[in-house]
């Protein structure tokens, strides 16, 4: 071969491979603007497990914010657990957490680390109804007592007071039996 052809062959080599280039650059821009026009349609799991069209299923909307300014926070602190339930001053209410509920399991359930993010959940929820000062009773022996108070106190909420309401039995059930040795 000549040097002609070999330089000719090379020149269309060139063109081709800019055109090839072009011609895979032009699908993946369709690709891109049909992928936004994909909609999803939302499924009711619990409709279809019941075997309810989705025709028929209702939607039930969020309540609204509640609009309460001053509540009573209730901690209760067993020896395995720890609940937290914030209320408006009638007693209704308003958001509750537990350490079940937040993922912890076993034996951290009762640790003061649960409780301070137990009762950071429970008062986030409270604050979103616009609560800003409350009143703390504390239930039970547990090692989450403390540490419950102080996270609501590092969320921002202004305690008007702290009281203990832990039940005091009167003398309380039978004791066990003496023990003979």
């Amino acid at each position: 071969m000549s040097e002609e052809t070999k330089n000719t062959e090379a020149v269309e080599e060139e063109v081709k491979a800019p055109a090839a280039q072009e011609a895979t650059e032009a699908p993946k821009a369709e690709e891109t603007a049909e992928a936004p026009k994909k909609e999803e349609k939302k499924r009711d799991i619990f409709a279809e497990l019941a075997g309810a069209e989705e025709a028929d299923t209702k939607i039930h909307k969020a309540k609204k914010s509640k609009n309460v300014h001053s509540g009573i926070v209730h901690i209760t602190a067993t020896f395995n657990n720890t609940l937290v339930s914030v209320t408006d001053s009638n007693g209704n209410a308003i958001g509750w957490s537990s350490a079940g509920k937040m993922g912890f399991k076993g034996s951290r359930k009762s640790t003061a680390y649960a409780a301070q993010v137990v009762s950071q959940d429970a008062c986030r929820q409270a604050m979103s109804h616009g609560l800003k000062s409350v009143e703390v009773r504390v239930k039970g022996p547990g090692a989450g007592r403390e540490s419950a108070v102080r996270a609501a106190q590092a969320l921002g909420l202004e305690i008007t007071s702290i009281k203990d309401v832990t039940s005091v039995p009167h003398n309380g059930c039978r004791p066990k039996k003496a023990r003979r040795v």
